[in-house]
C-alpha cells in the first residue's frame, strides 16, 4: 500500500492533479486526499484549486458538478459506476408540468442530483446552505427536489413558504429506524444525537444537533460531550476520530453505509491518474443549463 501511495503522489505532480474526497469514501482514500469535505465545500473548492486536473473521489453527481463549474479542467472519477440513487429520483417532465401549473414557483435542487435535474432547476442547494438559500428566494412556492426529507426539514424552519415535496430519499439515511435510535439513546444516556437532515423527520426530531456532514464534525469537535450517536453515513467517523481521538461515536444501524462511495479504492485512484480514463464529459448545452443554478447557489451562499 505504501508503494501505491507514493506512486499516486508522484502521478499527482506529473499530471498537475489534486485529489478531492467526500467524507463517505473509505478511510485510505481520505488519507491520501488533498482536501476532504462535504458536497458544498468540495463544489466551492473545485472552483478555486489551481491544478488542471481534479480527481474526484465521490459519486458521479459530484464529478459532474466539478466539471460544470470548471469546463476548462479535466475531471476524473476513479469509479464511474459510483452513483447516488437519489440523484435520479425526480422527473424533468413532472417539474415542467408543475412550473406551468404553479405561480411564483422556484425549483430548488439539492446538489445530490443528476445534471439533467439541475438543468431544469432555478438554484442548487446543499444540506449546509439550503436554509439560507431558500429563505433568500423571493418566491412563495418552493418545489424541492429530489430529497423529500431534507425538503421537509427546511420547510419546518420556513413556515412562511409553501413547499411541494418530491418522493426521493437517501437509502442510507432513510434506513435509520426510530425504535433502534431510541433503544441506543436509552443505552447511551450521556451521548448526544447528531442527525443529518436527509433523515426522516421522526429521526430529526430526536437530534441534539441537525446539520450537514461538516456541521456534525464541527459540533462534535466543539462539544464538551464525550459520546455521540451518529445518524449519518459511517465514513464520517474517520474525520471525527482524527479530530477527537478520545471521544466515542456510535452508529444506529449495522449497515449505515453507502456502497457506491465505498467502491473507490487506491488502485482505482492510481489507475485513473495514470491513464486519464474515466473523464467526466458534459455536452456544452447541458453544461450551460446546469451552470446557472450552481452559480446561483455559490452566490447566494456567500
Amino acid at each position: 500500500m505504501k508503494k501505491l501511495v507514493k506512486e499516486i503522489e508522484s502521478l499527482k505532480k506529473e499530471k498537475d492533479a489534486v485529489i478531492l474526497a467526500h467524507y463517505y469514501v473509505p478511510d485510505e482514500i481520505q488519507e491520501i486526499a488533498d482536501y476532504i469535505g462535504d458536497s458544498y465545500y468540495l463544489s466551492e473548492l473545485a472552483t478555486k484549486v489551481p491544478q488542471n486536473t481534479i480527481v474526484f473521489c465521490g459519486v458521479s453527481f459530484m464529478g459532474e458538478s466539478a466539471k460544470i463549474l470548471n469546463p476548462q479542467k479535466t475531471v476524473l472519477l476513479p469509479e464511474p459506476t459510483a452513483d447516488c440513487p437519489m440523484a435520479h429520483m425526480a422527473e424533468a417532465e413532472h417539474i415542467r408540468k408543475l412550473r406551468e401549473e404553479t405561480e411564483d414557483l422556484a425549483v430548488v435542487c439539492y446538489i445530490n442530483s443528476s445534471a439533467k435535474l439541475k438543468a431544469v432547476s432555478d438554484v442548487c442547494v446543499t444540506s449546509s446552505n439550503a436554509l439560507k438559500i431558500v429563505a433568500a428566494l423571493p418566491n412563495k412556492n418552493i418545489l424541492f427536489i429530489p430529497d423529500e426529507h431534507l425538503g421537509r426539514y427546511i420547510a419546518s424552519l420556513l413556515p412562511e413558504k409553501n413547499f411541494i415535496f418530491n418522493p426521493g430519499y437517501c437509502h442510507v439515511h432513510a434506513s435509520i429506524q426510530k425504535e433502534n435510535l431510541i433503544q441506543l439513546m436509552w443505552e447511551k444516556k450521556a451521548a448526544k444525537v447528531l442527525v443529518h437532515p436527509e433523515c426522516p423527520m421522526e429521526i430529526i426530531e430526536l437530534g441534539d444537533y441537525v446539520g450537514s456532514t461538516s456541521g456534525i464534525i464541527e459540533y462534535a469537535t466543539n462539544s464538551n460531550a464525550k459520546e455521540f450517536i451518529l445518524c449519518t453515513e459511517t465514513g464520517v467517523t474517520h474525520e471525527l476520530l482524527r479530530r477527537n481521538p478520545n471521544k466515542i461515536f456510535h452508529s444506529v444501524e449495522v449497515k449505515q453505509i453507502c456502497p457506491d462511495m465505498k467502491k473507490i479504492t487506491l488502485e482505482k485512484v492510481h489507475h485513473t491518474l495514470k491513464t486519464g480514463e474515466n473523464e467526466v464529459l458534459i455536452h456544452e448545452d447541458l453544461r450551460q443549463q446546469t451552470y446557472k443554478p450552481l452559480e446561483r447557489m455559490l452566490e447566494l451562499a456567500k
